[in-house]
């Protein structure tokens, strides 16, 4: 959201998946640095949480088309950045509800990432559609990512603006039913398995 998304204060933020662990994390966030706040949820019970936890509007992708509630949240301008986690028909939804100047990013792919693509909208609107993924990273960016998060996001969870959600912790040897909640989109927040030392 910040590194690559360059989020700043007074602008519109759009997360898919609110009631994930990092969509909770991401729409707390980005309303502790000021942005407005948008996210797609499942169902009425995950919109209201998302809601409760700081979006401004939680949209339920079951039953409304998210391209035409952003265009109607944002009198048709649309979002100054999107954090996506879906992919797939989600990619070219995204580019239609960025504003000028808006930015994609790309952090997983639920629905795949071979998509067939109208690639003007990113000229048109001079979008920026980025990715990011931690593992291939070096130790030493893993270490800068750790130091700007303790300097900037550390703060936020100690005083308690910014609270992790956990929805259930199983045991290790329970990891097949923390999979099977996890699979069954029940949840709200992360699902933790618990390691004995």
């Amino acid at each position: 959201m910040f590194d690559r998304g360059r989020l700043k204060a007074g602008e519109t933020f759009f997360v898919h998946g609110g009631s994930s662990g990092i969509g909770l994390t991401a729409i707390q966030l980005a309303k502790a640095f000021g942005a407005t706040v948008y996210t797609t949820v499942g169902n009425g019970e995950k919109a209201g949480f998302c809601r409760s936890i700081g979006a401004d509007a939680a949209i339920n992708y079951r039953e409304q088309d998210f391209v035409a509630e952003i265009a109607q949240l944002t009198n048709k301008k649309g979002v100054d950045l999107i954090l996506d986690m879906v992919g797939g028909p989600y990619i070219e939804k995204n580019l239609k509800s960025l504003a000028l100047d808006g930015r994609l990013v790309q952090i997983a792919f639920l629905q795949g990432s071979n998509v067939a693509l109208d690639f003007l909208p990113i000229m048109i609107k001079r979008i920026t559609f980025t990715g990011s993924t931690l593992r291939p990273r070096t130790v030493a960016q893993k270490a800068a990512i750790a130091q700007d998060l303790h300097k900037q996001v550390w703060p936020l969870l100690e005083s308690g603006e910014v609270k992790p959600v956990i929805h259930a912790t199983f045991p290790l040897k329970d990891a097949k039913r923390a999979h099977e909640l996890m699979e069954s989109s029940k949840h709200i927040g992360k699902i933790m398995l618990e390691v004995k030392r």
